[in-house]
């Protein structure tokens, strides 16, 4: 699977996921652009990439930020190349039962995981309409599908990711766009490591693998639904948890 000259955009670049996406989509052969509101991280990611011989730009982006994320794309612009790959990985999550829940941290997450994608999706999407080419990966959640004690909110959001990558699919495949989603679960992030141990421990004895996912296997998912290999499929959910959730 390669990226040959291809130009990717990926958010929540500046560590876990996104910054193993980056890593996997340079060494396929493409040209990254790294999205993050951690700038020391993401000038530090940047720059290792460029040091190995690769081709990365750090961007700073806040994707609860609508002018923001239209700064960033005008950025993105400025590097004079059309974006072939979008993936929208930035999210976050607070372990918490809902009933302790307030409304300002429901509106937190819904922000950044639901309509942080929506907003950088948005940006990009009308140049990808124009070219009539692109690929859009998706990083949701199981917890979306599955289900996730004490995650209720942050599930939903990333439920309402997984329903929008499916239909914008079905409005854009004139265009010969692709829109796919991949499904974590329990992947070794700082996020997770911010878990008290004894629920780390609990999710890792429910994992048939019996361990959590590394980030760059989550990546090499993405990387397929942005190469070629994957041309035909579109509206798609890839679970990628080592056997923990196995739903339809």
């Amino acid at each position: 699977m390669n990226l040959n000259g291809k130009l990717a955009v990926i958010t929540g670049a500046a560590s876990g996921i996104g910054l193993a996406t980056a890593q996997v989509f340079a060494a396929a052969g493409a040209r990254v652009v790294l999205g993050d509101i951690n700038e020391p991280a993401g000038e530090a990611a940047a720059k290792a990439l460029n040091a190995d011989g690769k081709s990365a730009t750090f961007i700073r982006l806040d994707v609860t930020d609508e002018a923001g994320v239209l700064h960033f794309r005008n950025q993105v612009n400025a590097l004079n190349d059309a974006v072939d790959v979008v993936v929208n990985v930035a999210g976050w999550s607070k372990i918490e039962a809902f009933v302790n829940t307030t409304p300002d941290l429901w509106q937190k997450l819904v922000d950044l995981n639901y309509l942080g994608t929506l907003r950088v999706t948005h940006a990009f999407l009308p140049q990808m309409i124009a070219q009539g080419a692109g690929k859009i990966v998706n990083v949701a959640s199981d917890a979306a599908r599955a289900g996730s004690g004490g995650e209720a909110v942050y599930a939903g959001s990333k439920a309402g990711v997984v329903a929008f990558s499916k239909s914008l699919a079905r409005e854009t495949a004139r265009y010969k766009i692709n829109v796919n989603c991949v499904c974590p679960g329990p992947t070794d992030t700082p996020l997770l490591a911010s878990i008290p141990d004894k629920q780390r421990e609990a999710l890792m004895r429910a994992i048939p693998f019996r361990r959590f996912a590394k980030p760059s296997e989550i990546a090499d998912a993405v990387l397929f639904f942005a190469c070629e290999r994957s041309a035909y499929l579109t509206g798609q959910v890839l679970s990628v948890s080592g056997g923990l959730t196995m739903v339809d």
